[in-house]
């Protein structure tokens, strides 16, 4: 693993496998570390990562405010985590790759390639995030950590961190910079002497930028449908990976190649391959 300092913030990530550049922003929402591409869900189940890094050069990271990376308090959106994954690009010299998402990182591949068309040779969008219930439990989620800091206080949020390993999505009492709290004693000093009442409002607008709408976030429409870039969509289905909202991607980019597939059938068999293969024919 190395360490990236991007907008003063460490990235913890990792190159693996050679070939064309591929960044990987991870699944797992608000812990959206980079070892969730082998460990969580149907990323682990169909083991794509090994088939990926055998044909690609695999760049994975810590979101911001995940795992081992940093973060700073301030009303992030989905442009913050397009600038971590550009900078990280630009770290590594890198002026084009290939872009893949998982579960919440479709939506800043998305936002990148509407940000950076130039930088993005294609997408792999493989359960995006989306839906009216995805947009409900998330809103609740941050409401939640609103109301215990109220309650209780910033100090009451670094105690709660401390004593358990649970992310923002598992206990949202603790908020979206937990996994920091747990590991830099500086920024868990300045978290709980900052303002409360500024505090509050930074997280109300997070809120609000990354949980706009009832379907995919990211990106607008209106850009999603100028982009000229080939878009495999893979669609989950349960309540935070509507398939409507991988329907809505299908929609708004001119270039996408849908996989009709429930995700039962999206297998260790098939599923590599077909990532494999959309890549292949990229031009």
């Amino acid at each position: 693993m190395a360490t990236a300092i991007i907008d003063g913030i460490a990235t913890r990530y990792a190159v693996v496998g050679s070939g064309a550049p591929l960044l990987m922003f991870s699944p797992g929402g608000f812990d959206a570390t980079l070892e969730k591409w082998s460990s969580l869900g149907v990323y682990g189940k169909t083991k794509m990562l090994g088939a990926l890094t055998a044909n690609y050069q695999c760049i994975l990271f810590d979101r911001r405010e995940t795992g081992q990376s940093g973060g700073r308090v301030e009303r992030i959106s989905w442009a913050h985590y397009v600038a971590q994954g550009k900078g990280l690009l630009d770290h590594l010299g890198i002026s084009q790759a290939h872009l893949m998402g998982g579960c919440m990182g479709c939506a800043p591949v998305v936002a990148f390639a509407a940000t950076y068309p130039e930088a993005t040779r294609s997408m792999v969008l493989y359960w995006p995030v989306g839906g009216a219930k995805y947009r409900i439990n998330g809103q609740l989620r941050f409401a939640q950590h609103l109301a215990f800091v109220q309650q209780e206080g910033l100090a009451a949020v670094l105690a709660l961190a401390n004593s358990s390993s649970k992310s923002f999505g598992e206990d949202p009492r603790g908020g979206p910079w937990v996994s920091v709290l747990r590991h830099d004693a500086a920024f868990a000093a300045a978290y709980v002497a900052q303002d409360l009442e500024r505090y509050k409002l930074s997280v109300g607008g997070m809120a609000r930028a990354l949980l706009d709408r009832d379907t995919a976030p990211g990106a607008e429409p209106e850009q999603l449908l100028q982009l000229d870039i080939p878009a495999l969509i893979v669609p989950g289905r349960d309540a935070s990976h509507a398939t409507s909202a991988a329907r809505y991607l299908e929609e708004c980019l001119p270039r996408a190649d849908y996989w009709d597939a429930l995700p039962a059938e999206q297998t260790e068999a098939s599923a590599p391959s077909r990532l494999l293969q959309f890549l292949a024919g990229v031009a």
